[in-house]
């Protein structure tokens, strides 16, 4: 019995958009949201050596968060190629001067380093601001996720349920023996002869 493996093809690929508000967003979080999109992992048609992926806006992206003091203790570094032209910049300069370098770079690790991660890259559309220029595509507004994200890459918030009282658990307090005794030997007796 053989079994067939599906493999996607680049004519059969119909890419959809997403849009995503990232006010008041972890930076690492969306992250983890946005790159397995642009990969198309969150497909079943996913294959690795072909771009599955969709296209992802991101508005607001000057509203993004860090935990802790990363935005003094965060630093990027870039190089300019000649002798002393390394920088360090701390994440809230860069900030300052770009306010979506900091969600694009953080996306950018977590895609493939090679010319097919650079293509799926520029389908991602970041926006300072709350008004985008794609409405012509019609795309999908998706919720991001606050908590940890899924392995799978979810897309979409699961609620969980609301967990109820746990049931009350009773011991049986079992009392132990307070002497053993010892077995009674018993004698057997010959049977007796019987009259007759």
């Amino acid at each position: 019995m053989v079994m067939k493996c599906y493999q996607a093809k680049a004519d059969e690929l119909s890419p959809q958009w997403y849009v995503i508000d990232a006010t008041g967003m972890v930076v690492g979080r969306l992250a983890a949201q946005i790159a397995p999109i642009l990969m198309g992992k969150h497909r079943p048609t996913y294959t690795p050596h072909i771009d599955t992926g969709d296209y992802v806006i991101v508005t607001n992206v000057d509203k993004v968060v860090f935990t802790g003091n990363k935005w003094q203790q965060k630093f990027y570094q870039r190089y300019s190629g000649h002798p002393g032209g390394q920088k360090n910049e701390q994440a809230f300069k860069l900030f300052q001067r770009f306010p979506e370098r900091i969600l694009e770079l953080a996306i950018q690790r977590m895609m493939p380093k090679s010319k097919m991660g650079r293509h799926m890259m520029s389908k991602l559309k970041l926006v300072v601001g709350n008004v985008h220029t794609h409405q012509a595509q019609a795309p999908i507004p998706l919720d991001g996720l606050s908590g940890r994200p899924a392995a799978s890459g979810a897309i979409y918030m699961i609620h969980p349920e609301p967990k109820g009282p746990k049931p009350r658990v009773v011991k049986a307090i079992v009392a132990a023996p307070l002497a053993i005794e010892a077995p009674v030997a018993v004698e057997e007796t010959a049977p007796s002869p019987s009259a007759d």
